[in-house]
């Protein structure tokens, strides 16, 4: 009788144990994972469906780039304002990644008129940046800014040097960090050292959180 106690106590805290390490690691997991919070939970928001034209002619779809983790900003080639220093500091993210395949730079132009793919294709030899990872898209304006306001949240801002600038122009210094499941994860200063080394950090944060899974 004592033996059958003895093993039914034995087996009770192998079992509470077991369920203990569980909870923990469920836990520890989600503290992990809310590190990178996702915009617009509640509201289950995800990039919507778009198709575009990069700096080599070529169209890009959501199909293109799901799995992937991006990096989107809007800008214009003939900025004399923000944009050189945006995509100055662009570029030092590119490169942390170059060769990643897992890892896309999408740079949207607000001045599809003037930004041309062979014009694009001119401004991406700045930064030698290849057109399978580092994109420069232009197309149709309405879709261009319905993305830039509804899929990343991006919205305008006063640095509008060297483009007439009409009543729906969008602009504005803030990346968009977005996961594999087009989901936003975060957004970044784009003229501030401090949050290119945040976005360096996040996106490899992303690519453990891949591996993870």
């Amino acid at each position: 009788m004592k033996n059958k106690t003895a093993l039914f106590l034995i087996s009770f805290f192998i079992i509470l144990g077991i369920a203990f390490l569980a909870y923990y690691y469920k836990i520890s997991h989600e503290q992990k994972q809310s590190l990178l919070p996702v915009v617009g939970t509640e509201q289950n928001h995800h990039v919507a469906p778009f198709s575009f034209v990069n700096q080599d002619g070529k169209t890009i779809t959501n199909e293109d780039v799901k799995g992937k983790i991006c990096v989107v900003e809007y800008f214009f080639a003939t900025c004399k304002g923000m944009c050189p220093r945006m995509n100055e500091n662009m570029e030092k993210v590119y490169k942390a990644f170059r060769g990643n395949k897992n890892v896309l730079i999408l740079s949207h132009t607000v001045d599809p008129v003037k930004d041309t793919p062979q014009a694009l294709k001119a401004y991406s030899l700045r930064f030698d940046a290849d057109p399978a990872q580092w994109m420069f898209l232009t197309g149709d304006k309405k879709q261009l800014y319905d993305m830039a306001r509804y899929s990343y949240l991006i919205s305008a801002d006063d640095d509008t040097a060297g483009v007439t600038v009409d009543k729906d122009f969008i602009h504005d210094k803030h990346y968009a960090l977005v996961d594999g499941y087009g989901r936003i994860r975060g957004f970044y200063d784009g003229l501030s050292p401090g949050d290119i080394s945040k976005l360096i950090g996040d996106i490899n944060t992303l690519l453990k959180e891949n591996q993870d899974r």
